[in-house]
């Protein structure tokens, strides 16, 4: 499989996975995360995390909350951190694999269409 667009991704949705598919290989996750500006492997190659720092606490919060929405519109739900009030950073992977699926490259090209204050 070739690495997809920004675009391509974004205007893709997540399916449901309950496992019982293989994760990404890993040179298909580093491909395609190529195409994803800001997101960086974690976990042994097995998550992706993207780290920002935002003007204040309110503005970390309306961010988490763009978030959601699109993680419910997706049935995809990533992990959200949030540190000293202003730095936050979200790691995505497919639970039920263990590892990189095409909803993790999905979500992330959605979330970084979002605006950031």
């Amino acid at each position: 499989m070739s690495a997809q667009t920004p675009e391509e991704l974004s205007g893709k949705k997540c399916v449901p996975c309950e496992g019982g598919v293989e994760p990404y290989a890993p040179e298909a996750v580093k491909a395609q995360l190529a195409q994803l500006d800001g997101w960086q492997l974690t976990h042994e190659g097995k998550r992706i995390r993207k780290n920002w720092s935002v003007k204040n606490f309110l503005a970390a919060l309306a961010f988490f909350g763009k978030v959601a929405e699109i993680a419910e519109q997706e049935g995809h739900h990533p992990d959200l951190h949030l540190e000293g009030y202003r730095h936050i950073w979200i790691e995505i992977w497919t639970h039920a694999i263990g590892g990189l699926s095409e909803n993790d490259f999905i979500l992330a090209a959605k979330i970084n269409r979002l605006p950031v204050e």
